[in-house]
């Protein structure tokens, strides 16, 4: 058996970050057996459907390195095949027409929770003669499902769970627009895909026992379910705005990189002893649904962020440097030109080791951008006293001789200035980072001067001076 998974987002909002661990799960899954990972957009419900969802999907899915196989195939587009399958289960006497009104309806569901029953259908049309139905009324097409004995899911994650049939009600296939219902359309999509696992939040597994028995009726073999338990917020509540970023779209603009992501939502429900940090090559291998958890997880943003600097220090200088130059390009304060992105080249690996997101490595190389004159920081200022200036004053005739000005060749001159004024390296090194930056922090020194070029500390310099 070729193992085939799906993931099968709705196209109504942001993808989720408990709907990206599914999509990872999936994923990972089908490639560690050499199987296959398919996507399908469930846009049934087409007033609340969007073609901007489903871009993001698109273009969250692709950020992450989920490569599905073959194209997506999109379900409102298969519904004559659901209709088909409807009207094999009306000829199997399986399924039949329901009359109720809305009205009807409603008042069934207020009837059963005045008698503190669950609100579900009564079954008013299931075992009634066809010729009582009433001349011109639409009508629903409702599943005739058991209603002795229960239904057991053997689920990989879960365990076996059991429900009695009696507990469900007559599903709807086929709403009175004969628009098909989501429960119809995941089943009949599943079997007719070949998805041989359904990996999913466990907040379906109720679904899961109305889908079984849509499967039986038609004789279809199950797939194999794993019901994944939900991600919380760090307290235990569930994930919502007030904890932080939700989506992956919110988790991209907060300057988490993709592999850093990956590698948290796996880790966070799927163990495999002390591994921390895997590379995608490393997570096919050694994934399998055997190292779920059966308990909710907590987001820790803390835990993802320390996680991302240790991908940050791993990535290539060139990619960071396209990524910190995306977002610098978004200030109207500074340069954005050639010369700017070749000094936040040149700064990027002294920048990467003290950032944890891509965020605050673009903070931290705006210096690199900045016009003159520079807006001085009141802990910058306080180096650009008396004694800084002087500091300042001797090292730029200094400076403006060094040849070649490389940082080798500016930590011998700071190193000589220093001893030659009997100053310690601190004294040189922060009047000059003051100036450079207008704050206290940056790379080594000698680096961040090198990466700017002579004629520009020399200008930073002077503009300081002459403030």
């Amino acid at each position: 058996m070729k193992i085939r998974t799906r993931f099968a987002p709705s196209p109504t909002g942001l993808l989720h970050i408990g709907n990206a661990r599914a999509a990872l799960f999936n994923y990972l899954f089908a490639r560690h057996h050499g199987g296959e990972f398919v996507l399908r957009i469930e846009d049934t419900d087409r007033e609340r459907s969007t073609q901007h969802a489903v871009d993001v999907i698109f273009d969250g899915l692709k950020w992450m390195g989920l490569d599905w196989d073959g194209e997506p195939v999109f379900q409102a587009s298969r519904q004559e095949r659901h209709a088909e399958v409807v009207a094999q289960l009306m000829e199997k006497g399986m399924a039949y027409r329901c009359y109720c009104t809305p009205e009807e309806l409603a008042a069934m569901r207020e009837k059963a929770r005045a008698e503190k029953r669950p609100p579900r259908y009564d079954g008013t049309w299931r075992d009634r003669d066809p010729s009582e139905a009433p001349e011109g009324v639409p009508y629903a097409i409702r599943l005739k499902a058991p209603k002795e004995g229960e239904t057991i899911i053997r689920d990989h994650v879960q365990g076996e769970v059991r429900v009695a049939n009696a507990e469900m009600d007559d599903l709807i296939l086929l709403r009175s627009d004969g628009t098909p219902t989501y429960l119809l359309a995941v089943v009949v999509d599943d079997h007719d895909m070949g998805i041989t696992h359904v990996m999913r939040g466990d907040d379906h597994l109720t679904n899961t026992f109305r889908q079984a028995m849509i499967y039986r009726a038609m004789g279809w073999d199950l797939p194999k379910f794993a019901h994944l338990p939900l991600i919380h917020g760090p307290d235990g509540a569930k994930l919502s705005k007030r904890h932080g970023a939700q989506s992956v779209v919110d988790f991209r603009e907060e300057g988490i990189l993709p592999e850093a992501l990956c590698n948290y939502l796996l880790r966070l429900g799927w163990g495999h002893g002390d591994a921390e940090v895997l590379d995608r090559e490393e997570q096919i291998r050694l994934f399998d649904m055997d190292g779920i958890g059966r308990s909710p997880s907590r987001m820790d943003y803390v835990k993802l962020s320390h996680l991302n600097g240790i991908w940050m220090r791993r990535a290539d200088d060139e990619r960071l440097t396209a990524l910190v130059m995306q977002r610098l390009e978004r200030r109207d304060d500074l340069d954005h030109d050639e010369t700017v992105r070749a000094r936040v080249l040149a700064l990027m690996p002294g920048l990467k080791e003290r950032a944890k997101t891509v965020v605050e490595l673009a903070d931290n190389a705006a210096f690199a951008g900045l016009r003159l004159p520079l807006t001085i920081t009141p802990k910058a200022e306080k180096h650009l006293g008396e004694e800084g200036r002087k500091v300042l004053a001797g090292l730029e005739e200094k400076l403006a001789g060094l040849d070649p000005f490389t940082a080798e060749g500016i930590n011998s001159t700071l190193r000589a200035f220093a001893a030659e004024h009997e100053l310690k390296l601190g004294a040189v090194a922060q009047p000059l980072r003051a100036a450079m930056t207008g704050t206290t922090t940056s790379p080594g020194i000698d680096l961040t001067l090198a990466a700017l070029g002579r004629d520009e500390v020399l200008a930073r310099i002077r503009s300081v001076l002459s403030a």
